[in-house]
């Protein structure tokens, strides 16, 4: 269906999202009209967002996330007051972030379940949304699950008002954490080479030495943040340390690090893995971590992107080399 001319894969999708009697499919060809930029696309969405069906609820927001309209305010605010579905109230969070500052989200950083608060932090912290300052820096201030989170939160953020905040972490909070601080200060620009090498050298540590696997989760988490943010070398980092890894406990989290990049910064991405000599087995590792994402809608634009590319790029060029390795490699 990736391959068929809009004329003809449009009402298909559209008539399949509407009508067809099996979920997963209305859920897969809304997914898949994602990916042909159409304008018909948004209604489809917006009446999705009404649809008894889970998924078809989390891509309909996460589309409005990528796709901000302050007009639907009002719904996401509703929505946050009623979604409770493990995937579907993210979306409907990020949605509300992605349209900016949202005194509501606010309130939902200290009540809830972990599970759900940890994503109104990271939400925050994606959409550096200031405003979130001073609830962010309480959370960041308590030891406990959401620290990490918190810290690296604010970090995104940019406000240097952190350090004293993150200073103060880095002398008590527990060796897990410190991956996340180190990350933080270093997104603020301070002494960022020290700290992104302590994230190198953490990772290459607990890859070769058990029992420290928080510690190596922290660490490829940490490279993948400063990675979205622009820092090719965390990516080089990643891939220098994952390709030679055989043990599961590293490659899951550098690959689950990588492919996160791969969508949230795609134009860092590409670069690094033209010029690598492993091109193959740096695909390969990316693959694993597409496969652990959920993120459908967001791996469905990266391969609208990567064909897009490859048709606009000049014939024999190693950009559309790329493209046609990625798109074999992917199976899309």
């Amino acid at each position: 269906m990736r391959r068929t001319a809009t004329p003809q894969a449009v009402p298909a999708l559209l008539q399949a999202v509407a009508e067809h009697t099996d979920p997963y499919v209305r859920y897969r060809a809304l997914v898949l009209l994602t990916g042909f930029n159409d304008p018909r696309a948004k209604d489809a969405m917006r009446e999705s967002l009404a649809s008894p069906n889970d998924r078809l609820r989390t891509v309909a927001y996460s589309f409005f996330e990528h796709n901000p309209d302050r007009a639907m305010t009002a719904t996401f605010l509703s929505a946050l007051d009623k979604e409770q579905a493990e995937f579907v109230r993210p979306a409907v969070v990020r949605a509300l972030a992605a349209l900016g500052p949202q005194p509501a989200l606010l309130r939902e950083v200290t009540r809830g379940e972990d599970f759900f608060r940890s994503a109104v932090i990271e939400a925050l912290g994606d959409y550096k949304a200031a405003y979130a300052f001073d609830a962010l820096t309480a959370v960041a201030k308590i030891d406990g699950p959401l620290q990490d989170d918190a810290a690296l939160a604010l970090g995104k953020i940019g406000d240097k008002r952190a350090l004293e905040t993150l200073a103060a972490m880095q002398r008590s909070a527990s060796r897990q954490t410190q991956p996340s601080i180190a990350t933080a200060i270093c997104l603020l620009g301070v002494n960022c080479e020290s700290h992104e090498n302590y994230l190198v050298d953490t990772l290459k540590f607990a890859d070769k030495n058990t029992g420290f696997q928080e510690w190596l989760r922290g660490a490829a988490t940490g490279l993948g943040a400063l990675a979205v943010a622009g820092h090719d070398e965390a990516v080089t980092a990643l891939f220098d340390i994952g390709i030679p890894a055989r043990d599961d406990s590293t490659r899951a989290p550098v690959a689950l690090a990588l492919a996160t990049v791969a969508l949230r910064n795609t134009a860092v991405m590409m670069p690094v893995l033209e010029k690598r000599t492993d091109r193959d087995q740096a695909l390969a590792l990316v693959a694993e971590g597409f496969d652990m994402l959920e993120e459908d809608l967001d791996k469905e634009r990266f391969f609208a992107f990567a064909r897009r590319t490859y048709w606009d790029s000049p014939e024999n060029s190693p950009r559309r080399s790329l493209m046609q390795t990625l798109i074999g490699k992917l199976d899309f």
